[in-house]
């Protein structure tokens, strides 16, 4: 499963259907898979259950109810990508001797994705709310290209090394009703500004904030590749790029329909160039790209600034995405509504 800190419902992949091979008619290999049929303890939810049919409803998680009145749900992320099945109630094992009570769990019969994902927003359904988790933390290892797999850690619970993090508060919003724009379980933070090399954009920190409709909101968000900016943040990124290496980016080329800052080319001497990047938040605390790092290999030799404009995806808020989160602890401590970051070698640590 893969841990999505801007998603509520965890959902994992029931017995895809066998599909086939355009150019045979062999089936394909099996996805990675959950089987029902082999678990004592999975049931599927009523329409009856309130998960089902909320009192207040939830239209961030569309249920409907099939002829033989088992609830059905929809998600839809931010990327386009999708998610349809059943609802369940099934225990998940952390170890070999412990495991969670039951939980309300989607199980795909429909999704682009085969691994599942764990939501750990701050809905009523997410893993944290339904397991009473209360502190959790992960460490991401940069990934070197697009062909390798990165194992990360995680841990539920006290970190050993939350010593030397550093911390931000998780804002809330009371008013988050009236405001049809803002994402009220997502983990926002308060950011101020980005600076690159030793240069502090002109950004006003107003535009890291929610407005009166809730746009400009900046999450964490853990199941998102790229970083994504409102256009009044991500055009004075784009001017600083383009006064310090504008010849060279590639020109007409947009990675994930969303980032056009990319560059053909030695990526350590572009990166050099372009120097560190760090988004700031409040308290003196800041996310450091050091310019090593600065540029993501996103396939046939492209690598590209890894952000994107936002309102490319229909959204009107600021993403802290997975690339820009990479070898550092990323702690939610949610009974203290914070959030904290300290510098690690997630490839080490996974070891």
């Amino acid at each position: 499963m893969v841990l999505d800190t801007g998603s509520q419902l965890s959902w994992i992949q029931c017995n895809p259907k066998q599909r086939t091979n355009s150019k045979t008619t062999s089936p394909r290999p099996p996805t990675t898979s959950f089987d029902p049929s082999l678990s004592s303890s999975f049931s599927l939810l009523p329409c009856t259950h309130p998960a089902c049919k909320p009192p207040v409803p939830d239209f961030t998680l569309p249920t409907s109810c099939d002829q033989n009145r088992i609830c059905h749900y929809s998600y839809f992320y931010a990327d386009g990508t999708y998610a349809e099945g059943k609802l369940v109630r099934e225990k998940l094992a952390l170890s070999n001797s412990q495991s969670t009570p039951p939980l309300i769990l989607g199980c795909a019969q429909d999704s682009k994705d085969p691994w599942g994902i764990l939501g750990m927003n701050r809905g009523r359904l997410s893993f944290p709310s339904q397991a009473q988790v209360t502190k959790f933390s992960y460490c991401v290892p940069t990934r070197q290209d697009r062909s390798s797999s990165v194992t990360g850690s995680f841990y539920l619970g006290d970190n050993p090394d939350s010593s030397h993090f550093r911390y931000v508060d998780i804002l809330t919003f009371p008013q988050s009703q009236t405001m049809p724009n803002l994402d009220p379980l997502a983990y926002t933070v308060p950011m101020q500004g980005i600076r690159i090399g030793a240069t502090k954009l002109n950004i006003p920190p107003s535009v890291f904030k929610p407005d009166a409709g809730g746009s400009g909101q900046t999450m964490v968000d853990s199941g998102s590749e790229l970083t994504y900016l409102v256009d009044a943040a991500y055009n004075r990124v784009r001017e600083e790029v383009v006064r310090l290496v504008g010849p060279r980016i590639k020109k007409g080329y947009v990675y994930g329909n969303a980032a056009d800052m990319c560059f053909d080319g030695n990526a350590v001497e572009i990166g050099r160039l372009i120097g560190d990047m760090a988004f700031e938040f409040e308290k003196g605390v800041e996310i450091v790209i050091p310019k090593e790092r600065v540029l993501a290999d996103v396939g046939g030799g492209v690598h590209c600034l890894g952000i994107g404009r936002s309102e490319r995806l229909g959204a009107a808020s600021n993403i802290i995405g997975n690339i820009h989160q990479q070898n550092q602890w990323v702690e939610f401590d949610l009974a203290n509504h914070r959030l904290g970051f300290g510098e690690a070698d997630c490839a080490r640590l996974a070891k």
